[in-house]
């Protein structure tokens, strides 16, 4: 059983950075791979970025050059670092894991954290 907790959310002006961050608990957490995908109103969910076992990242056009997906495996965490942000990034972001290679489906979710881009 893997448990997900998403920090980092907030208020931010168009241009601005956030990082959100995902602490993972259980073992292994080295053999999942991890996203983030974001929900906003009226929207179905997506993926926003992803990275695999083996480190390698993978983003969304609509982020790509802006966000960077990393993870620490010593700390069984992954992290969204999110620059030059505008307010269609609005939207509750949810960190997600499964266990194998690369995301398709997600095991396990965390609870979402809000992410507002308004001036």
């Amino acid at each position: 059983q893997v448990q997900l907790v998403e920090s980092g959310g907030g208020l931010v002006q168009p241009g601005g950075s956030l990082t959100l961050s995902c602490a993972a608990s259980g073992s292994f957490f080295r053999n999942y791979a991890m996203g983030w995908y974001r929900q906003a109103p009226g929207k179905q969910r997506e993926l926003v970025a992803h990275i695999q076992t083996d480190g390698i990242t993978n983003y969304a056009d609509s982020v790509k050059g802006r966000f960077t997906i990393s993870r620490d495996n010593a700390k069984k965490t992954v992290y969204l670092q999110m620059n030059n942000l505008k307010p269609e990034d609005t939207a509750v972001y949810y960190c997600a894991a499964e266990r194998r290679k690369t995301i398709a489906t997600p095991d396990y979710w965390g609870q979402g954290t809000q992410v507002t881009v308004s001036s």
